[in-house]
């Protein structure tokens, strides 16, 4: 199942991608006589789900065209976003860096982010001058939890989605201590705008994580070839923090594209789905 946040005809949406289109939970709502929650993260703290794979029909319903929605974050407040640096090789080399043997992993305000197809506004030159934009597979996490063992790490996932990481890059070289200031900017920040539940992903593994850059590609590898794969990152950074319904884990970028004012820069993993920006 696909989940999708979005405007249409002047209000806010959610729904669930259907025979080209989206349903809106409100119609599936009223034509069902349910109450379920039109709100992404709501969905996963209450584990609506079930509730969803049974509805019938799509004649049931109007299916909404994706040409007609504006699509919008899955939701604002992500509880905590992780993010786990030089987790592919080819990243490490592209910044001259070594990979690290535990996930080189650090956090991310909510502040950071912006719309899915929005803009991303590259800061004042003396901020920074050497911006990378970079495409990675985010998990999900489903349930509150602690020190999970590998083989419960499965029931902690709610799915996956598509995410745009950010960097300013002569900030970071600076110092390392820096890697906070260096990720945190303002629109340095997205995900979405489709969250896919993790039953309709055979093998993550297999999954390719691309980044495009103008219409052209910068870089692309796949899953197996992280240093850390998703299951061990999830069960990983439990044995530190409790993690919670809606948390966001992105696992590394292959590499990065260098980006400037009127780029335009995409994270496209088959499967997941896409995510877009402009740069302005």
């Amino acid at each position: 199942m696909k989940f999708i946040r979005f405007t249409h005809k002047h209000g806010q949406h959610v729904g669930i991608l259907r025979g080209g289109g989206i349903v809106s939970i409100q119609e599936i709502n009223a034509k069902r006589k349910l109450s379920l929650p039109i709100d992404i993260l709501r969905i996963i703290e209450q584990n609506s789900v079930e509730q969803l794979r049974d509805i019938g029909d799509d004649s049931q319903y109007t299916v909404i065209p994706m040409e007609e929605v504006k699509p919008l974050l899955p939701y604002d407040v992500p509880p905590k976003i992780w993010c786990i640096g030089l987790n592919y090789k080819s990243h490490a080399e592209d910044i001259d860096a070594v990979q690290p043997d535990e996930p080189g992993s650090f956090m991310k305000p909510a502040s950071c982010m912006f719309e899915p197809g929005g803009n991303i506004v590259l800061p004042p030159p003396d901020v920074s001058n050497d911006v990378d934009a970079e495409g990675e597979l985010g998990v999900i996490i489903c349930k509150r939890c602690r020190f999970l063992k590998a083989e419960e790490v499965k029931d902690a996932i709610f799915g996956y989605t598509t995410t745009l990481d950010l960097t300013a890059l002569d900030v970071l070289r600076k110092n390392p201590r820096y890697l906070t200031r260096a990720k945190s900017i303002d629109t340095f920040f997205s995900f979405g705008p489709v969250i896919v539940t993790a039953d309709e992903i055979a093998d993550v593994d297999s999954l390719e994580v691309i980044t495009e850059h103008n219409e052209g590609i910068c870089s692309r590898d796949f899953v197996r070839n992280m240093r850390h794969r998703p299951y061990e990152l999830v069960r990983f950074h439990s044995q530190f923090m409790t993690l919670y319904p809606g948390d966001i884990i992105s696992t590394g970028c292959p590499k990065g594209a260098r980006i400037k004012q009127g780029d335009r820069v995409r994270a496209r993993i088959e499967g997941v789905g896409t995510l877009q920006a402009r740069v302005t």
